[in-house]
């Protein structure tokens, strides 16, 4: 069951030699100024290597271990050592059903942040679900929606987040949708740029997984606090008995084309994966191409990881997706 699924039912290694330089000449026919000169090359090659950055952050999505976190085998308070401890992540990303009830409690968020900031940890963002619809086509449900997000923009504040990521959900056409989704996004920006929180939009289902069209709404707003989350694995645009998530998916948007059009916006990026073949690599998704997209763009910020497979452990899906992120990563960096 995936998080959207839920809502609905709620070295270099170095060898050394001791060998004399009149030996090293001998055996490979190069004089010992020549072996040096090697010797420095290589050095500086090394060292070169271990300059090279990521282009990117890495974080962890809290929904990665919702499992774990259903099971109640740890809790959300936990999330931000466990995250350090055991993955070796300290950018983490909140989902607020994990601590629905607690976006107004300080004492709670106080004691979140204080885990936070003994261990070293950044609070990311805070994924925000279930607080209604922000393209309601009806005006008044609308800006209840607004209204409900106003405490988790607080929350998110006081945590020290960038931003909360909403979604863009309603019904009816593709214009009176969007039209709908720009005065929402628009209402809620203006609270939220007065304490400079962000407002994402993933790629969630429905329209917002068109990314053309999320990117017209991302235009219409227009406000620099407002952009995208682009998840690589969330682009199922029509099902087949019209619901948000649970029949089969039988129209996908392209995930590339689709993050492309996303990325101008994005301010942030969400790592989706499920199954990784022998050599770790995503099925799914080609990260090599998807990462390219992503650092043309220009981004720079955080790349959240999301795993919401099954032939691996939550842990062990976390571990491979880091791994892959952490490689290609380099490879292009």
């Amino acid at each position: 069951m995936n998080r959207t699924e839920f809502l609905r039912s709620l070295g270099l290694v170095t060898l050394t030699a001791s060998l004399g330089s009149g030996m090293l000449s001998s055996c490979n026919g190069k004089s010992s100024s020549e072996n040096t000169q090697d010797s420095t090359a290589t050095a500086s090659s090394a060292e070169a290597g271990k300059s090279k950055e990521l282009f990117f952050k890495i974080s962890l999505a809290q929904w990665s271990l919702h499992k774990a976190l259903f099971a109640k085998e740890f809790d959300n308070l936990d999330f931000p050592v466990k995250a350090k401890n055991e993955f070796g992540i300290t950018n983490v990303e909140y989902v607020n059903q994990f601590f629905k009830d607690k976006a107004k409690d300080e004492k709670y968020l106080a004691e979140l942040k204080k885990r936070c900031d003994d261990n070293g940890v950044t609070s990311v963002l805070i994924m925000c679900d279930g607080e209604g619809e922000l393209a309601d086509l009806d005006a008044k449900k609308r800006q209840k929606t607004v209204e409900n997000h106003y405490k988790w923009v607080d929350a998110a504040k006081f945590l020290g987040c960038h931003s909360i990521r909403v979604n863009a959900f309603g019904i009816g056409t593709a214009e009176e949708v969007s039209k709908a989704a720009i005065d929402g996004l628009s209402k809620l920006s203006e609270y939220a740029e007065k304490v400079n929180i962000g407002i994402i939009v993933e790629n969630h289902g429905g329209y917002s997984s068109n990314g053309q069209w999320l990117a017209g709404v991302m235009k219409g707003v227009g406000k620099d606090n407002c952009g995208t989350l682009p998840d690589f694995g969330n682009f199922c645009i029509r099902r087949e008995k019209g619901d948000m998530w649970q029949s089969a998916c039988v129209e996908e948007y392209d995930r590339y084309k689709g993050v492309e059009e996303m990325m101008p916006f994005a301010k942030g990026v969400s790592a989706k994966t499920h199954d990784f073949d022998e050599q770790g690599n995503c099925t799914e998704t080609d990260y090599n191409k998807m990462l390219n997209i992503v650092k043309s763009a220009g981004f720079n910020g955080y790349v959240g990881i999301e795993y919401e497979g099954s032939k691996l452990s939550e842990v062990e899906g976390i571990r491979a997706t880091k791994a892959l992120l952490e490689r290609v990563g380099m490879q292009i960096a």
